[in-house]
């Protein structure tokens, strides 16, 4: 199906407009996107891009920000005197834009009639909305009313994150959305489903007899997935004093990745059966009444401490944070599946900033040999360890059991590590990259469903309702740290631990690489 979806989208083109063209978004991840899809040969010479914003900008303008983009974010290097940067650049046009304007709406059919004439494109048409999440609703209804939805080809509308505050905002988005378009034509961006070894989760799960025996209760002991951040809120300290740490991260990323771990193989690989397979997931998470709330689920905030030498701020005292705001930077919570796979195995999440590295990883970690047989009658031995790292490097580690070579007998851990950012280097294709050429073909395997979207805020309200009835405290946790001491005991609690990230493993671990 994906090579068909490839082949319509070459044959036929699309017309891309792009809007909140002059954003952050647009400048380090989607004008770099074209142009690696443009390089691979992944877009057919049948397309064009519009940039639109309320900024003036000249076409020449806006191809000069293009090409700076592409100098300081992309993977593959060009310049202005490049023949293939030239045939690149023809194919986008800037259009200034007051997304309220419905008379701008009409104006801009206007221009995308005269770009697909230019570039042979079939009435395709794909809309990007880099913008806050309060115009989505505005935006869909003045494409339907400037006649931008009318073209002969397939309209498909791609939206970031947040979707929604709460689930009551997200089900008006949603109404308002579904007004205009299909569901099938909304593609609802998660960029964590788009990075390499997010989508390697369910390969290694489901392609490997060794593995999809084990993964289940009997065998697991539990589940940690860490996404955690070296920065404060930069520069978006009031859009973050109003989400926090459970809205930004937990809700999306850290739940869409509790999925993907967690999911029944699904019965075809067709991305309606993925998609349901991920929404009995969100289903049978184990909704907290808020005195669980207050013994599962930690919140902290940074206050100020020191990263490598250099002092940081605490985050009251961050640009356009409330000096009294109690705000989350930190989340950790214990989650249960009730389900006939997961019933008694946690999942532990955590998402902080200010946090001693950025990574994110998920560690599997299996259920030990019994104390009284064989060697572990004598010998301490460590847990096997099923290791998928995310971000920064991309790669899986195995860590076992074994002999120490040359002892009698002592058994160490040894873990055997593919670095696939090592083997293929660091050029591998960007989330957005994929993720944009999915939308382009109507592959929907990586973007989240509307029902993905309820089942993550239903779960995630309870214990936003929890916190504001007071019912747990605010940790505080210096900057540099990995968070509050009650993250730590959550875990202990039950007898486990939160394993080292990032390659920082226990000393006495032998490492044994894998080779391509």
């Amino acid at each position: 199906m994906s090579d068909k979806r490839h082949e319509a989208f070459y044959q036929e083109g699309a017309l891309f407009f792009i809007f909140g063209a002059t954003g952050d978004l647009a400048r380090r991840k989607l004008f770099p996107a074209f142009y690696s899809l443009y390089r691979e040969g992944k877009l057919p010479e049948k397309f064009a891009v519009v940039g639109l914003a309320r900024r003036p900008r000249t076409n020449e303008q806006f191809r000069e920000d293009l090409l700076a983009s592409i100098h300081e974010f992309a993977r593959y290097r060009t310049n202005q005197d490049d023949e293939q940067w030239a045939r690149f650049a023809a194919h986008f046009e800037y259009m200034s834009l007051n997304t309220n304007d419905t008379s701008g709406y009409r104006e801009l059919e206007h221009v995308a009639q005269k770009l697909e004439s230019k570039f042979g494109i079939a009435g395709n048409r794909l809309f990007y909305l880099a913008l806050a999440p309060d115009l989505f609703g505005s935006v869909a209804r003045n494409l339907q009313e400037g006649g931008l939805l009318e073209s002969a080809g397939w309209h498909r509308l791609v939206i970031e994150k947040p979707f929604g505050f709460d689930l009551a905002s997200a089900e008006k988005l949603n109404e308002e959305l579904c007004s205009v378009f299909k569901e099938n034509e909304i593609f609802r961006i998660d960029h964590y489903l788009g990075k390499e070894m997010v989508q390697n989760i369910e390969v290694i799960r489901f392609a490997n007899a060794f593995f999809e025996p084990l993964w289940n209760n009997k065998y697991i002991a539990n589940v940690q997935i860490t996404l955690s951040e070296t920065v404060g809120v930069e520069e978006r300290g009031g859009y973050y004093d109003h989400s926090g740490a459970l809205r930004d991260m937990a809700q999306n990323h850290m739940l869409q990745m509790v999925t993907m771990m967690a999911m029944e193989p699904p019965s075809r690989l067709a991305p309606e059966d993925i998609r349901d397979e991920k929404v009995k997931v969100l289903r049978s998470l184990r909704a907290y009444s808020p005195d669980e709330v207050e013994a599962n689920v930690v919140r902290g905030q940074y206050t100020e401490g020191e990263m490598k030498g250099e002092p940081k701020k605490a985050y009251r005292a961050e640009d356009s944070v409330n000096p009294a705001s109690s705000t989350e930077t930190y989340f950790a919570a214990k989650v249960l599946i009730d389900n006939f796979r997961w019933s008694g195995v946690p999942f532990y999440i955590r998402t902080g900033k200010r946090l001693p590295v950025k990574t994110t990883e998920v560690v599997v970690e299996f259920k030990t040999i019994p104390d009284n047989v064989y060697l572990a009658q004598k010998h301490t031995l460590q847990p096997n360890l099923l290791v998928f790292r995310v971000n920064p490097l991309e790669g899986i580690y195995i860590k076992i059991n074994a002999k120490q070579p040359g002892s009698a007998g002592m058994i160490i851990p040894v873990a055997m590590d593919f670095c696939q950012s090592c083997q293929v280097g660091l050029n591998t294709p960007e989330a957005y990259e994929r993720l944009l050429h999915d939308a382009a073909r109507g592959e929907s395997t990586y973007f989240t469903r509307w029902d993905e979207v309820k089942f993550a805020w239903r779960y995630v309200d309870k214990i936003a309702e929890a916190w504001k009835q007071g019912r747990s405290e605010l940790q505080p946790y210096a900057a540099g740290s990995w968070g509050p001491d009650a993250a730590r005991e959550l875990l202990e609690r039950d007898g486990f631990h939160w394993w080292p990230v990032n390659g920082q493993e226990e000393s006495e671990v032998i490492w044994a690489p894998v080779r391509a």
